[in-house]
């Protein structure tokens, strides 16, 4: 029943043009699709900011909230144009909502790397403690194995280190999102990537 339920919502919010969420199942050659970053940052937003305790002040220029580049989670100093653009998304939907959002890329004391990103992450937390003016700040990882990724964003207090609320997701890329991590399809996967969905070459 999930099952048909999970395919029909695709069908219906989708109207045609495909969903990531059928990636690597047998269904993703007529109803696979792109990763869209833009409605994942809005989900990995809203997921944040509804979740997070104790709750968010808007509109406090004060007190903004920072969203930094999403790392690999093998080498914390390590992104890629997938991790920086799903950072801007997510940036941008704490904006809608009406939360103040600091350019990290103009702040001296966060660590930026040259092609890379703005990193908070640390494997020490006590790097992290009172390095910033935030009422909260936005750090992620994410882990490959092979097609899928396993994506971790945290909010997360810089005062003490603890965590506010978090948002996880299993996401199994097309090749689009893997050549933004630098990665392409091996020829051992089991489901061929995502080309355009057959019900758009029907219907269009």
């Amino acid at each position: 029943m999930n099952f048909f339920l999970t395919l029909l919502s695709c069908f219906l919010l989708f109207s045609f043009t495909g969903c990531s969420r059928l990636n690597c199942t047998r269904l993703e050659r007529l109803l696979g699709g792109d990763v869209n970053l833009i409605s994942l940052g809005r989900d990995i937003g809203d997921e944040l900011i509804d979740g997070s305790f104790p709750p968010l002040i808007p509109r406090q220029p004060e007190q903004p909230v920072l969203v930094t580049t999403l790392a690999n989670n093998d080498n914390l100093r390590d992104s890629s144009s997938f991790g920086r653009s799903l950072q801007n998304a997510v940036a941008a939907e704490f904006v809608r909502r009406g939360y103040s959002v600091n350019e990290v890329k103009l702040r001296g004391d966060v660590s930026i790397n040259a092609g890379e990103g703005e990193f908070m992450l640390t494997r020490d937390l006590d790097e992290l403690q009172g390095t910033q003016r935030a009422q909260a700040v936005v750090v992620g990882t994410y882990t490959m194995a092979n097609r899928v990724m396993y994506l971790s964003v945290r909010l997360v207090n810089p005062g003490n280190g603890s965590i506010r609320s978090v948002y996880e997701q299993r996401i199994c890329l097309d090749e689009n999102s893997l050549r933004m991590l630098g990665l392409q399809l091996s020829e051992e996967d089991e489901v061929d990537a995502p080309g355009e969905p057959l019900l758009d070459k029907f219907l269009y």
